[in-house]
């Protein structure tokens, strides 16, 4: 007597389809590291608190930027100034939040331009190789011997410094390493399979680096911005207590700790307020640059 034949189903066995796990994108796996990554939460948390508070200055300063009280200079923390007073009367919490508006935007405006020069430099020297390449990077090796922060200062000893003269010099200088990085990333993506092929299409130079070889170096083209950041925020503190930067006059935390160079006894406060929000906001870059870093590697385990 004939078996009726079971079909899959009523055997209970399932569809290969409904067995496998559906195929995860590079960003979803990419999110889930750095969701993983404690560290990089904490710092991403505190980071956007402080961009926050910069941004919205105006709302959470209890008094004007430039407001003085000329009957409370160097006053401990008290109920009308909660972090004190400067040598001038002015609310030492004032000062950090307007103060945090030009140093992160400093920090991050210059980083940004570096970007777009490391990017350009390295695309440009890694695809074409040759004499271009030699050229280029030679001109690198040259800028890197010598220190940008020498060079810096010779320039603002003899121009006026400001906000965008330091954000643009920073960002002028700081693209070296990003560009090395990307060239060596460009010269092994010149050899895949894929750039043959789109080079046997006829596929245009600009159009192959911008759409199939850039989007490749995306990872490392985030965490050495984010990096940078952090670098430039320190250089822009530098230049301040140098006084080489911004005006005195621009609350920036390098300024203020400038400011509390005669009242590191009298009147440590002054120092140690700008001092550890300066410190926490470049730790707190370092941990997130770290968390994309170990998220957006293609080589990390899954």
């Amino acid at each position: 007597m004939n078996q009726p034949i079971e079909t899959a189903e009523a055997a209970g066995i399932l569809p290969i389809d409904d067995i496998a796990p559906e195929p995860r994108g590079h960003l979803s796996i990419a999110r889930d590291r750095f969701l993983r990554h404690r560290v990089a939460l904490a710092g991403l948390v505190i980071l956007t608190l402080m961009v926050l508070a910069a941004l919205f200055a105006p709302v959470l300063a209890p008094y004007g930027e430039d407001q003085q009280d000329l009957f409370a200079q160097l006053q401990g923390p008290t109920s009308a100034h909660l972090l004190g007073t400067d040598s001038l009367g002015r609310d030492v919490l004032t000062l950090l939040l307007y103060g945090g508006r030009v140093s992160l935007s400093i920090g991050l405006a210059a980083a940004l331009i570096s970007m777009v020069i490391g990017v350009l430099v390295g695309a440009v020297s890694g695809f074409f190789g040759g004499w271009i390449d030699n050229i280029m990077m030679r001109l690198v090796d040259l800028l890197l011997a010598f220190p940008a922060i020498f060079l810096l200062l010779i320039m603002f000893s003899i121009i006026q410094g400001s906000a965008f003269s330091v954000t643009i010099f920073l960002g002028a200088f700081g693209w070296l390493y990003l560009a090395r990085i990307i060239r060596g990333e460009f010269l092994s993506l010149r050899e895949k399979d894929f750039v043959d092929a789109a080079r046997a299409l006829g596929v245009p130079r600009i159009r192959m680096i911008v759409k199939h070889m850039l989007p490749n170096v995306v990872a490392a083209i985030i965490v050495t911005t984010t990096l940078n950041v952090a670098y430039n925020m320190i250089a822009e503190a530098t230049l301040d207590f140098l006084g080489y930067g911004v005006p005195p006059d621009v609350p920036t935390w390098g300024n203020m700790l400038t400011g509390a160079e005669e009242y590191y006894i009298s009147v440590p406060l002054l120092a140690v307020v700008p001092g550890v929000t300066l410190t926490i906001a470049i730790l707190a870059i370092n941990f997130v640059g770290d968390g994309l870093r170990d998220a957006l590697d293609p080589r990390a385990g899954r």
